[in-house]
């Protein structure tokens, strides 16, 4: 059993939800990428979400688009954030999952991705504009290694549709929470919980809501209907804000200790 499935059954077992966050990789450096993801384990956060930056990375707002940029001037590079992620091991066993495009792990060859991977201790991937039907490509090696290959539904996914990417899916599904790009809307409560009983009816495999999130009170309202939140775009910009802080580590896990303890509300009946 995996990472993403220990936890996921763990959080069960505990009537508990998933916190899920997502940061840029290399903004503003890699070393502080790997502190901070130190500091959201200690305040309770059950997986990251590591971005991998992109040139074009047209699923993300402004806010990643931002850090996207300011990580490739740094000098971000694919095989730098598994360096790193291998040194994340050495003091921590959170669930990680790489988050981006496909151009990065193509140019690095999927094989070898795969490989280095499963030896950094990469638990699972998300390439958005890698669908189903083209996955094969990199599934062929990724698969053998056990590393969870998690998919995105919007929506507009219409109900055949989730039930074929929920076939092909593992660890766990990632329901986007609006229309449009990260960081730019909020989430309605009531749609969320009505798509989301749509597609418990198909898939059992965990669910997870994000897009949208970013304050308690809308983890509050959300997680009942889901296994987990996902919040990005605010980490992402509470990371800006604070660059070159001394306390820039215990300012994002002060927020992702209360955006967890929001959640952790009983299930509705």
């Amino acid at each position: 059993m995996g990472r993403i499935e220990h936890t996921f059954n763990a959080l069960k077992e505990k009537g508990e939800k998933a916190l899920i966050c997502y940061l840029t990789a290399g903004d503003p450096g890699l070393e502080q990428t790997r502190e901070i993801i130190i500091g959201l384990d200690a305040a309770g956060v059950d997986c990251i979400e590591i971005g991998v930056p992109f040139s074009d990375p047209t699923a993300d707002g402004p806010i990643i688009q931002a850090a996207s940029h300011r990580a490739l001037k740094n000098g971000t590079t694919l095989a730098g954030i598994l360096a790193m992620i291998e040194s994340l091991r050495e003091v921590s066993e959170i669930p990680v999952v790489l988050f981006g495009y496909y151009n990065p792990i193509l140019s690095y060859g999927a094989e070898r991705f795969s490989v280095r991977a499963h030896e950094a201790g990469v638990d699972g991937i998300l390439v958005v504009d890698l669908p189903p039907e083209e996955a094969a490509e990199l599934r062929q090696y990724t698969d053998p290694k056990g590393i969870d290959f998690i998919s995105l539904i919007a929506p507009t996914t219409n109900t055949e549709r989730v039930r074929q990417i929920a076939s092909h899916a593992t660890g766990f599904l990632y329901y986007i929470s609006i229309t449009g790009v990260t960081g730019t809307a909020k989430p309605q409560v009531e749609a969320v919980a009505k798509d989301v009983e749509r597609i418990r009816e198909v898939t059992a495999l965990p669910l997870v809501v994000g897009f949208g999130i970013s304050t308690p009170q809308q983890s509050r309202e959300i997680a009942p209907y889901a296994d987990g939140i996902v919040i990005g775009s605010a980490v992402v910009q509470m990371i800006e804000e604070h660059c070159g802080t001394f306390d820039l580590v215990a300012h994002v896990a002060h927020y992702a200790k209360q955006m967890k303890e929001a959640s952790s509300v009983p299930p509705r009946r």
